[in-house]
């Protein structure tokens, strides 16, 4: 999409992103003959992880994956917008996902933020390479979003943390090396976030196991993990006990995009309006394509509209000057409005499809082999993941809008 009043590129930053471009046209790796994920959150197969783990090393080997980390971690030291540019190409020419996003996106960043030198040296570089796959250990059975109310147990016991309890929605839990965990180190606490510890916990340990959930569409990804009487060694605590709520709370801004630090790679397929108005164009209707039926281009071009808007802001959240008024509103509001957006987007295409919608992958009639289901689908991970639509509403009227909690 090209914006009229869009800053230039620099002539080295032009330059790079041919050079890139042309890279992932070279390497790209040929369909696999299997169904590859749309976004992350459907690495269920040992033969997909494996598929996905030679691309990310692949990218990665290349110079191209972190490259805003420092060197002495496996990054390059580039200025971030070499990343950008690199993100925005593997966008533009729709390759394989770079799978290990709760590392990549969010225990990295976090690591590289506040984590001590011991910590980045450990864990870092194994991030980038694929070597290790990182899960995260926040939601739990009885609570969804509510984290405050976690009562997985981490009792301190000599040299160990002795851990006792559950958690869900473990995306990658079985494949993970290590979880970023949230556990409840004091009951007795007299606010219930301050009872909280923060852990990097590793998952090949007795006493951990995990339970693989079956997703609508029929493609598993996310497990169930269980903790019972599992020990992990107290230097896996990050900060100091009790701080749990506080560097949860960050990494959520890792994970909703409001801050900086990813190392990069794209975790979701593009799905864009240029692919709606494409099968606009495919399906026939009285005879003629349905984008010549007025009422469908209307609707469309609402859709359109509303894509232009989500770039917009996301340019203009930039810009101090534009978000004097309220600073955090277009970075806490991102996630809320992007997945909602493509949420009804998708669904769209299925009703477009009339009775064709009902149709899935697999079915010889399913129009573009069932894509638009799948998509639709997998797109209520992405409502539900890093707090719900709902608690997003909620973090926008009271961090931006300043409305009380009740």
């Amino acid at each position: 999409m090209t914006i009229a009043n869009a800053p230039k590129e620099l002539p080295e930053h032009a330059e790079f992103r041919k050079e890139i471009a042309a890279w992932l046209r070279a390497n790209t790796p040929a369909d696999p003959g299997f169904l590859l994920p749309q976004t992350f959150m459907e690495v269920g197969s040992d033969q997909v992880l494996d598929f996905l783990r030679e691309w990310q090393f692949k990218v990665w080997s290349a110079g191209y994956l972190g490259m805003a980390w420092p060197k002495q971690y496996g990054g390059q030291g580039a200025a971030p917008i070499y990343q950008s540019i690199v993100d925005q190409e593997m966008k533009r020419l729709r390759v394989p996902i770079c799978f290990n996003v709760i590392g990549l996106g969010w225990a990295g960043p976090l690591i590289l933020d506040i984590g001590s030198d011991i910590e980045k040296e450990k864990y870092l570089k194994g991030i980038l390479n694929a070597d290790d796959i990182w899960a995260q250990g926040f939601s739990e059975p009885n609570h969804g979003s509510d984290l405050g109310s976690i009562q997985t147990r981490a009792e301190r016991d000599g040299d160990d943390y002795v851990i006792n309890g559950s958690k869900i929605w473990t995306t990658m839990g079985n494949y993970a090396k290590y979880m970023i965990l949230l556990a409840r180190t004091d009951p007795q606490a007299e606010r219930r976030y301050n009872g909280l510890s923060f852990f990097l916990a590793p998952m090949k340990t007795a006493g951990i196991t995990t339970q693989p959930i079956k997703k609508l569409t029929g493609e598993y990804g996310f497990t169930e993990t269980f903790f019972t009487d599992a020990r992990i060694p107290a230097n896996c605590i990050m900060g100091d006990e009790g701080q749990g709520w506080r560097i949860a709370m960050k990494t959520l801004q890792y994970e909703r995009g409001a801050e900086a630090g990813a190392a990069g790679g794209i975790s979701i397929l593009s799905i864009a309006m240029n692919d709606l108005l494409n099968m606009a164009q495919d399906i026939e209707r009285d005879g003629q394509p349905l984008l010549k039926d007025p009422i469908t281009r209307d609707n469309l071009v609402k859709f359109l509209i509303e894509e232009q808007a989500l770039y917009l802001a996301e340019q203009r959240g930039a810009i101090p000057a534009l978000t004097r008024d309220y600073p955090n509103s277009i970075a806490l509001s991102g996630k809320l409005r992007g997945t909602e957006f493509f949420r009804r987007m998708r669904q769209y295409a299925l009703t477009l499809q009339g009775a064709n919608g009902a149709l899935y992958v697999g079915d010889s009639e399913a129009t573009d082999g069932g894509f638009w289901q799948r998509a639709y689908l997998n797109n209520f991970s992405t409502t539900i993941g890093g707090g719900t639509s709902q608690v997003q509403a909620n973090i926008i009227g009271e961090h931006v809008l300043g409305l009380p909690k009740d």
